[in-house]
């Protein structure tokens, strides 16, 4: 699967003018609310019409404006999950589901009933109504849905946003098994770095309207330039490790990174399994000698290798620890305490490490 897209779009004062390509797997669109994401989308799925430009999907035009081509979005056979799960009020989970299958041809229905109710474990919803749901059991019947159309791509667009943290840590694993065991390419519309460290292959960062970089999440995420299109909270480095061992009485996973060691709370992985772990900016401290008689588990020696300026007098440094990155936010004055300069050896004091995926 390819998805070539290269168009141009105004919105009264705001303007759309982005090109990226993708493949198979899980594509992020990043960014910040107001950043062009869901117009995007709107215009990959057809329920808009592009000012300048193409979109291409396997080889096949789907829009191209000089050349006055614009396929109507029935045909595109694409699935689109919205933010809201949008389910019939008046009709059974099981007629929602079913609902889905009228945009299917019969001759390609990939998906029966019963596979989609297992992948997102909804057996036990299929006689309710919507009224009688979970904002995430919504969500999961909204996907099953979309995938009984057979869908030859799955766009979603903030399908987390809506839901509390809870109700998201309960959805995610049945994203995890979307991707895995369907195979189907999605475009994934998200700005939480979480979601997209733990769903994607590929990430696209668009800020104004504009595509800023592309790339793996560890790749894209480390970049400094990355922080400025992060929610602040959520705003550090991606980092890929391998899980080294489960220390099951203490509750911590030990991940292995080119640097030493990181102990990370939470779920436990297989020993073997390479993960992500994403450590936020604003939970590193740095020292220039290695600290004794600390509580924190996680310190990595590294070098400086950028400073820079960011918002509220803040200013961020990148420290590369034999590979890996680690971004951490200071004031001015502890710069000017600890004299830090590009290339000086310091240590990274790690509060707080969130194990992705």
């Amino acid at each position: 699967m390819t998805l070539t897209v290269d168009i141009g779009h105004r919105l009264g004062t705001f303007s759309l003018d982005a090109a990226f390509t993708c493949e198979s797997g899980v594509t992020a669109l990043f960014g910040r609310s107001g950043s062009g994401k869901t117009s995007m989308v709107r215009i990959i799925a057809g329920l808009m019409r592009p000012d300048r430009g193409s979109v291409v999907f396997d080889g096949r035009v789907l829009a191209d404006a000089e050349k006055r081509i614009f396929l109507p979005r029935h045909r595109r056979r694409f699935g689109y999950v919205f933010q809201e799960a949008r389910l019939f009020p008046h009709l059974t989970v099981r007629q929602n589901l079913n609902y889905g299958r009228w945009f299917a041809p019969k001759t390609e229905r990939s998906e029966n009933l019963d596979q989609v109710v297992d992948l997102l474990g909804i057996e036990a919803l299929l006689d309710r109504r919507p009224g009688k749901l979970s904002g995430g059991e919504k969500q999961r019947v909204a996907i099953g849905r979309a995938l009984l159309s057979s869908p030859r791509l799955l766009l979603m667009d903030e399908p987390l946003a809506a839901l509390d943290d809870a109700r998201k840590a309960e959805i995610l694993p049945y994203l995890e098994r979307l991707r895995d065991e369907t195979k189907i390419p999605i475009v994934y519309v998200s700005h939480s770095i979480a979601e997209v460290a733990r769903l994607a292959s590929h990430v696209v960062v668009m800020r104004d309207g504009k595509v800023e970089t592309t790339g793996s999440p560890v790749e894209v995420f480390s970049q400094p330039a990355a922080s400025q299109v992060s929610d602040r909270r959520e705003a550090g480095a991606l980092i890929e490790g391998r899980v080294e061992d489960v220390l099951g009485d203490h509750g911590l996973t030990v991940v292995a990174l080119k640097a030493g060691h990181l102990f990370v709370p939470g779920r436990s992985p297989a020993v073997g399994k390479t993960v992500r772990v994403h450590i936020p900016a604003r939970d590193v401290m740095l020292a220039t000698s290695r600290p004794e008689g600390l509580s924190a588990l996680n310190i990595l020696e590294g070098r400086i290798d950028f400073i820079g300026g960011v918002a509220d007098g803040m200013l961020e440094v990148r420290i590369d620890c034999a590979g890996d990155s680690i971004l951490v936010r200071l004031t001015r004055l502890s710069l000017e305490r600890l004299n830090l300069s590009v290339g000086k050896s310091v240590f990274a004091i790690i509060k707080t490490v969130a194990l992705e995926a």
